[in-house]
């Protein structure tokens, strides 16, 4: 095989990797695996969307932080204890929802891993969300929930 082949083939291959992974990462529902830590943000957000406040705190670190930013629930929380009530009042509120995630990157390595998602969940009015998560040894330590309304 001639270099220039290997090149022209090797550039190929990476942008048909590249167009499988956004593919894969728009519909949300894919059989494209990013990794442990982006399954279980799949299930935080399905809990969300369910309304299941039970289910969504399932996943947290009895020493979690949480910092919720913007609408009526902003502040930081510590402690998977302080965490819960915010997810009730959330739940309560919005009912049940739909979850359209227009992103999801993990980003992973022995220590732990980070999802960063952009999700618009949607019930009464659609919630736009820059969402970053971190997983340590499989539990939620650390969440980011950024209300991000649309640029004007």
């Amino acid at each position: 095989m001639s270099g220039v082949f290997q090149h022209q083939h090797a550039r190929r291959a990476l942008q048909c990797a590249a167009k499988r992974r956004v593919e894969a990462i728009a519909p949300f529902e894919t059989d494209f695996h990013l990794g442990p830590a982006a399954d279980l943000a799949k299930a935080h957000i399905i809990a969300i969307a369910d309304a299941d406040p039970a289910a969504i705190t399932s996943q947290y670190a009895e020493t979690a932080q949480m910092q919720w930013v913007g609408g009526p629930l902003n502040g930081a929380y510590a402690g998977a204890a302080a965490i819960a009530p915010v997810w009730a009042k959330f739940t309560a509120a919005q009912g049940k929802l739909t979850a359209e995630v227009k992103s999801l990157l993990e980003a992973a390595n022995p220590a732990g891993a980070t999802i960063v998602a952009d999700v618009v969940f949607t019930g009464k009015q659609p919630i736009p969300v820059r969402y970053v998560l971190v997983y340590r040894e499989g539990k939620l330590v650390n969440e980011v929930w950024q209300i991000a309304p649309p640029a004007k």
